[in-house]
């Protein structure tokens, strides 16, 4: 394996198209054709991470958090940003990051805190609109139809679920006739040609149409085939859409402060530990959760009906706001802990696809390393 068979792996599993328009997502360091044995994983490229991805001999780090998010002039090493790079390259380390892709995909960054705080993952509180389907009707000779739908099954039609090579066949008689200029495969210049044709339909994902048209002038005999494409509705089931964070319930419903000890209970420790705000007594069962910064969410999560909201990075106003208006109650957990767990999901899919050694960094990263409260 190499660098770009691992970035192919996770391109996959979470795909770039996915990702935020803000975001930057990818292969930030590093040599596509270098060879790779072992893979690090961890939420943050701090220098402290870059040097243990060398101490360990890892020949490719993959990170939540891209190290280049906001444009920088400079990557001298004695600079911060500069420093990580120039360990990473030194060591042979490639540097990979899957930020808001990562969160949006599914499975996902926000599969693994639901499954942490208790409830299956459902809907997305942001689903993405999917990729959308084509409706295509090609016209093709009896004689040529197969070579014609093999050339459009590799170019990525005809996929519905866990079904391949999906197609319709209708029968039928076309015409045409030649013009001056004409080189027909069929018939002759100046001569009403008629001729049993077949219709081939399929479905095929919308981004797939500039190469599916490659696809069928290069293997229809045809000059000018005859096809047609029709914009399918998007009718995709948003429980198992693709979108920022999710909803689900609880097997049973409990306290606010029950609720807040299990979240705290399940997701990796901190200085900062898990607060929560509302009346404690309260029953909560239906949960939205949205890992990492997710107060630009609330709206969302109270428009959903859900009766707590777990998220990181919550602020005064927008809290008080938030309860002050009716809305659900919130639960505040450190960033680093809302998403950290996913590199163990991340190892696990580059484990089974590409076969090279695989291990999370347990270094903790969460930049608050004290919590203190007024002596008693």
């Amino acid at each position: 394996m190499n660098v770009a068979d691992i970035v192919r792996v996770l391109d996959e599993a979470y795909p770039p198209h996915l990702a935020e328009k803000w975001d930057q997502v990818g292969l930030i360091c590093g040599d596509p054709d270098a060879e790779v044995n072992t893979v690090a994983f961890a939420l943050d490229c701090t220098h402290a991470v870059a040097e243990r991805a060398v101490e360990m001999g890892a020949d490719m780090l993959v990170v939540h958090h891209p190290l280049l998010l906001r444009g920088v002039h400079s990557v001298a090493a004695n600079t911060p940003k500069g420093k990580v790079i120039h360990t990473l390259i030194r060591g042979g380390v490639a540097l990979f990051a899957a930020h808001t892709n990562a969160d949006s995909a599914r499975p996902g960054v926000n599969d693994k805190l639901a499954e942490l705080v208790g409830i299956t993952p459902g809907r997305p509180i942001a689903p993405k609109e999917g990729p959308g389907l084509d409706k295509w009707g090609v016209h093709v000779p009896v004689a040529a139809a197969e070579q014609v739908k093999e050339a459009l099954f590799a170019a990525g039609a005809g996929e519905i679920g866990n079904y391949s090579r999906c197609a319709f066949d209708i029968p039928g008689q076309g015409q045409f006739r030649p013009e001056d200029g004409a080189a027909p495969a069929e018939g002759e210049v100046g001569v009403l040609h008629r001729g049993e044709e077949i219709r081939v339909e399929f479905v095929a994902p919308r981004r797939r149409r500039a190469g599916l048209i490659d696809a069928l002038l290069s293997a229809h005999p045809y000059e000018t085939p005859a096809y047609d494409v029709v914009e399918m509705p998007h009718l995709e089931n948003v429980d198992e859409a693709e979108g920022l964070g999710r909803v689900g319930e609880l097997p049973e419903a409990m306290t606010l402060r029950e609720f807040t000890q299990q979240v705290a209970n399940n997701l990796p420790a901190t200085e900062w530990g898990v607060r929560a705000a509302g009346d404690p007594e309260r029953l909560v069962k239906k949960v939205a959760v949205s890992s990492g910064s997710g107060d630009s969410f609330l709206d969302a999560a109270a428009a959903l009906g859900v009766d707590v909201f777990v998220t990181s990075d919550l602020r005064h106003h927008p809290v008080d706001e938030h309860l002050r208006a009716g809305g659900p109650a919130v639960v505040d957990t450190a960033h680093w802990a809302s998403e950290f767990p996913w590199c163990e999901q991340a190892q696990g899919i580059v484990e089974k696809h590409a076969g090279v050694r695989c291990e999370v960094i347990d270094i903790r990263t969460d930049p608050w390393t004290i919590s203190a409260h007024p002596a008693q």
